[in-house]
């Protein structure tokens, strides 16, 4: 078991503590320990009205990221200390955007207007603008269907910075791994990043990258397909030889030669979709999106 300082004595203990002095219902409470963990704080009290925040010293900031991630009204309960005992306080959390954590604590962060409803498919006005061209959150959402994450995956992302941060929020216990070459690209996921306080995100120029290996093996791969798609899929199965990938792909060539590739290879296609996405423009008029092919395959043996 991964060791904390916060064991299950001390959370009860804490939970206990704010049990006695905030109404609220604990059934009802999500419980975030973020000391020695990259865990998301952001997207965990965006999508809860209640979230338990074990912490540690040291994050100076916080509050103001949270602020500036538009959670301004939040209501933030915590007491003086480390110990769940004296008077407990409470302050919007835009009243305590000068303060910092200095002392390892729980505190409670309740969320009026947290998006409890299940998102997939981001709305792109949502994302940092910039360098990047996004899919539309309809065939986004698709491919967050089709990479089926857990909280426990692992994942490599090459040039798809919308689904790199989607992903993030979902595999909440596991990685992703942003492969970014260009560097407006880098610098626009490193304001993703910071807008949706990622912090289970590591971006790399190339899968050459000397830190690859110093971070979790992925499980999976989404492509972005470019003329380096073999090279591409050659180095990660070198990474882990059962590389599950989903190909996203609007080039015909690229689409024709997969199969070949695939089969050199050793993967085995276990499907090909074609996601089309028009809309209605407030002129009446009929736009349609880009409309890409999703080849997703993994290794025959």
């Amino acid at each position: 078991m991964e060791q904390t300082i916060f064991t299950n004595e001390v959370i009860l203990s804490w939970l206990r503590y704010f049990s006695q002095n905030v109404e609220m219902n604990l059934a009802e409470l999500k419980m975030l320990d973020m000391t020695g963990k990259n865990k998301n704080l952001m997207s965990t009290v965006m999508s809860n009205r209640a979230v338990l925040v074990f912490i540690d010293a040291g994050h100076p900031d916080i509050f103001y990221d949270m602020w500036n991630s538009e959670l301004g009204d939040c209501e933030v309960w915590y007491n003086e200390g480390s110990d769940p005992s004296g008077e407990i306080k409470h302050d919007k959390l835009s009243s305590m955007i000068n303060r910092g954590i200095n002392a390892s604590a729980a505190m409670l962060i309740l969320n009026p207007n947290a998006a409890t409803n299940y998102q997939i498919g981001i709305e792109n006005r949502r994302f940092a603008c910039n360098s990047v061209h996004y899919v539309c959150q309809e065939v986004r959402a698709v491919i967050m269907n089709k990479l089926n994450l857990g909280d426990r995956n692992n994942i490599c992302i090459i040039s798809g910075e919308s689904i790199a941060v989607e992903s993030a929020m979902i595999v909440s216990e596991g990685h992703v791994i942003a492969v970014e070459y260009d560097s407006k690209d880098r610098n626009t996921m490193e304001e993703n990043i910071a807008k949706f306080g990622l912090n289970n995100v590591t971006i790399v120029k190339s899968l050459n990258d000397v830190i690859l290996d110093t971070l979790p093996i992925p499980d999976i791969a989404f492509i972005v397909a470019s003329p380096r798609i073999e090279e591409e899929i050659k180095r990660l199965l070198t990474i882990n030889p059962l590389m599950e990938f989903v190909i996203y792909t609007l080039d015909f060539e690229i689409l024709a030669s997969l199969s070949t590739l695939c089969r050199e290879n050793g993967l085995g296609r276990t499907e090909a979709l074609h996601v089309a996405v028009s809309r209605v423009n407030s002129k009446n008029m009929v736009e349609p999106f880009p409309a890409p092919w999703l080849i997703s395959c993994k290794s025959k043996y």
